[in-house]
């Protein structure tokens, strides 16, 4: 009897340390990251206008969220370039819908798109500004990139390639 028990000791630490990096890795609950961006975070990257060079900015953003809600304000700024952008969206069963306004530029729109435990992808949509914008959790923080459609060439191009910590 004495045997047995090491055997099953053994058994079960070897049990819950295989368990515990997934159960810990998940960022948030399956379908909302809304939880884990909570907060102020810091960084930067690039930024690159319609008919411009790259230039690159330091950045600001704040997540606030109430359960299903959650609102994004980002500022960006560089030597000769700024943003200051509020995103507000819902999420309903992984499908989040909202609105943005760009303070700076007077634009404004529509947001549709997914939201899984790490990433949301969504279209922003404006009287201004339209492109593909995706928020991805990482272990060390999150990324924002966002890319427009060129309607001259029917490519992608990128527009904001951003990396945030806390």
């Amino acid at each position: 009897m004495s045997m047995h028990k090491p055997i099953r000791l053994a058994a079960l630490i070897l049990t819950l340390a295989l368990a515990a990096p997934g159960a810990m890795a998940a960022p948030a609950a399956p379908g909302n990251p809304f939880e884990a961006l909570s907060g102020d975070w810091k960084g930067g990257g690039t930024v690159v206008p319609k008919n411009g060079e790259p230039k690159k900015v330091a950045c600001k953003v704040t997540y606030k969220v109430a359960g299903s809600k959650l609102t994004q304000h980002l500022r960006c700024a560089g030597d000769d370039y700024q943003i200051d952008a509020t995103t507000k969206l819902t999420d309903k069963a992984g499908k989040v819908r909202g609105t943005w306004s760009e303070a700076i530029y007077a634009a404004n729109g529509g947001v549709t798109g997914t939201a899984n435990a790490d990433t949301i992808h969504a279209r922003i949509a404006g009287d201004k500004f339209s492109s593909r914008m995706s928020i991805k959790l990482t272990d060390k923080g999150h990324e924002i990139n966002i890319v427009q459609l060129n309607d001259t060439t029917g490519v992608y191009r990128l527009v904001a390639s951003l990396t945030f910590r806390r």
